[in-house]
């Protein structure tokens, strides 16, 4: 369930259907992904791995996913994809997490077919409750909390963990630049 969550105000702007963000800032994209950035108590960060058989298999990144038509606002697509993705309840929304440094808001890449082009948000998400991650097996097929340093080394515990993009290796960092 997508429960009612607070946001920061610095992300009112996310506020809205992705369509209408689109076209409020004038970019043709063909859709909008999100990213979330969930943090435990000891401030590691949630990854989850792609399923064997998905597009990129076995790869790491954060929970997220393409923001619906139907989603009620392009922060409300995060929420869902944190429930779908997780099992985890988005409960506010902190900050948005970009690339870091002079870098856009938003990081642009294609479909795996190169015939649509997407912009992706990063959001840091706080969630509900202890944190118990319930994986789509459909989608992942693992997932691991790690630390500043295991995202710079690729490892945690020992295991690799090769990520998606360097786009997400560089929201990463930022968002844990951003936590200090």
């Amino acid at each position: 369930p997508v429960a009612d969550f607070a946001f920061d105000e610095s992300l009112v702007e996310f506020t809205v259907p992705k369509a209408d963000w689109l076209r409020i800032n004038n970019k043709a994209f063909d859709g909008v992904h999100t990213s979330a950035f969930i943090f435990d108590d000891a401030g590691r960060v949630l990854l989850v791995q792609r399923a064997a058989h998905d597009s990129m298999p076995n790869l790491w990144e954060t929970p997220g996913g393409a923001v619906d038509k139907e989603d009620a606002s392009i922060l409300a697509g995060c929420a869902r994809e944190v429930w779908e993705e997780a099992g985890l309840v988005a409960r506010r929304m902190v900050r948005l997490v970009t690339e870091g440094g002079e870098r856009e808001k938003w990081s642009v890449f294609m479909n795996r077919d190169g015939t649509k082009v997407f912009c992706g948000f990063g959001f840091e998400v706080e969630v509900e409750g202890g944190k118990e991650v319930v994986l789509d097996e459909r989608e992942h097929q693992d997932f691991v909390w790690a630390g500043e340093e295991d995202v710079r080394r690729g490892e945690v515990g020992g295991r690799r963990i090769p990520l998606t993009a360097l786009a997400m290796r560089n929201r990463l960092l930022e968002a844990f630049r951003l936590r200090r």
